[in-house]
């Protein structure tokens, strides 16, 4: 909706954002074809899991916080359990890490190929929905379907099922898979491989505004692998690295009044989290054909238009993909599905990168192993300044557009994001003032 100031300004409302998880919209003002404000507004009511994360057990935050969202639960569960068995000196094996960097592979596997080509790729073939470009493209439809299939079924296997999975624990899992389960999941987990790379050179092909943001990149860096379900450091574009442990020194919360998720400061400045960060921070670490299909497509060794993050999530899902395959190559039955745990008293932070971008927890339990402060940063609420300045850059190269085709553009920039706003309003900020009879006037 629009409508116009007396000072001669128009203000662009758009109520409901279309194609995103959760409820979020926007506000742009423009006057004398200058924008001269921009919100992204999150009004989806917050959910309170910090809040209620208090007096739980320290063994039940995989579960609960599973249930935020039902596209990426995976990443909440490895991020709490990393934290946990920090907390609690809890060393896992190496195949219970290597399970989980199996179940996080599921997890990409599915939300990249909803995003790109359920949710992304419509914009840039100038389709309302995917359900009208599958008319004229019925065969993407379908690869795409039968790609994020694939992630389901490597979810369901592993993680017990697609949707929340039940079967992670602190301490690893409750059930292992076995050899002959996995080698059934093989077969379409290889096609995915070789649809997934043919896929980089179809998005390769559409046509991007020309935009670029020299935001902060930041995302989990380790020496061995390109980050999925943990790293062993924090980077960032400017040079800084630092622990996993030190997160919180670094990543600040604030509340902003338009918005029922919370903002965050990275050393007091502006950042950006999700495929675009981990790209560009650690393409020495993709496979050699990912490398390859990322140059082919024109990518480089790092990518700044946002519009370009379809590209870069495309070589992900083919990277998923080809790690999955790897890890079932060398599976072998009859390793412990756990470890044992008990609680200690202390505080810990543990990260992964979600889909969307890096997320971090960071709880703090007693000796019992009660929780008393649970904190958790979800990848959207972190990017929503960065959300914010790209939309004001669209709405100001678009400024002379019509209503329709300027709302149009600043959905699409919103999109690049793939934005989870069920994810970002969960904070609770509880104060309790309590008086007897005696004090009151």
């Amino acid at each position: 909706m629009t409508h116009q100031l007396k000072d001669g300004g128009q203000v662009l409302n758009v109520g409901v954002l279309a194609r995103v998880e959760g409820e979020g919209g926007m506000h742009i003002e423009i006057k004398d074809r200058q924008v001269v404000d921009v919100k992204l507004n999150i009004f989806e009511p917050p959910r309170f899991y910090e809040g209620f994360l208090r007096g739980r057990k320290y063994t039940e935050p995989p579960d609960i916080t599973a249930r935020i969202c039902g596209i990426c639960p995976v990443a909440y569960q490895s991020a709490s359990t990393e934290a946990m068995e920090t907390i609690c000196g809890i060393t896992t094996t190496p195949e219970i890490q290597l399970m989980r960097r199996l179940l996080y592979c599921g997890e990409w596997i599915e939300s990249h190929a909803l995003h790109i080509f359920m949710l992304h790729a419509p914009d840039f073939l100038g389709y309302e929905s995917v359900l009208e470009m599958a008319k004229d493209h019925p065969d993407v439809v379908n690869m795409a379907l039968r790609l994020k299939k694939a992630g389901n079924d490597l979810m369901e296997l592993v993680g017990g099922r697609a949707i929340h999975p039940v079967n992670v624990k602190v301490g690893g899992f409750y059930r292992m898979p076995t050899v002959s389960e996995l080698e059934a999941l093989r077969p379409a987990l290889e096609q995915g491989v070789e649809d997934s790379l043919a896929a980089v050179q179809l998005v390769a092909g559409f046509d991007f505004p020309e935009m670029e943001q020299e935001y902060t990149y930041v995302s989990l860096r380790h020496p061995s692998w390109y980050p999925l379900e943990r790293g062993t450091e924090v980077v960032a574009s400017d040079g800084v690295r630092f622990p996993v442990a030190e997160i919180p020194q670094h990543i600040e919360e604030f509340h902003v009044q338009h918005s029922h998720a919370l903002h965050a400061r990275f050393d007091g400045g502006t950042y950006f989290v999700g495929p675009l960060a981990r790209y560009s921070n650690n393409f020495d670490q993709l496979s050699p054909r990912c490398q390859e299909a990322a140059l082919t497509a024109g990518l480089g060794e790092t990518c700044r238009n946002p519009f370009k993050s379809i590209i870069v999530r495309t070589v992900e899902l083919a990277y998923a993909f080809e790690e999955a395959v790897r890890i079932i190559d060398q599976w072998r039955d009859g390793h412990a599905p756990s470890v044992p745990t008990a609680p200690r008293a202390g505080e810990g932070v543990g990260a992964s990168e979600a889909p969307r971008g890096t997320i971090w927890h960071r709880y703090r339990i007693d000796a019992d192993g009660v929780i008393q402060d649970a904190q958790i940063v979800p990848p959207t609420s972190q990017n929503q300044a960065s959300i914010e300045a790209d939309l004001r850059l669209a709405a100001q190269q678009w400024v002379d557009l019509d209503d329709h085709m300027l709302t149009h553009r600043c959905e699409e920039a919103i999109r690049n994001y793939d934005p989870c706003i069920s994810c970002a309003t969960h904070f609770l900020d509880l104060r309790v003032k309590r008086t007897t009879s005696a004090e009151q006037p």
